[in-house]
């Protein structure tokens, strides 16, 4: 990932759905009268975006793994 066009899109990226992620969790907290601070929201967002980030990745190696493995079959 040497192209800073696509490492800034990146980052972005991540950036956006842990604001996103962030402001949902602390206004579910809110709505369901168990508000916790927004910097315990924020670090929790952040654990959830690093647990999907190594899920999507762990699914996209496997998915290269499955079709290197099926092409070599043919």
């Amino acid at each position: 990932m040497t192209n800073p066009t696509r490492l800034r899109r990146l980052i972005w990226s991540l950036t956006a759905w842990w604001l996103l992620l962030t402001m949902g969790l602390w206004l579910l907290g809110r709505a369901t009268d168990q508000s916790a601070s927004p910097v315990a929201c924020a670090a929790s967002a952040a654990f959830l975006l690093a647990v999907g980030e190594a899920g999507d990745w762990l699914r996209r190696r496997w998915h290269r793994y499955r079709t290197a493995r099926r092409c070599r079959r043919l």
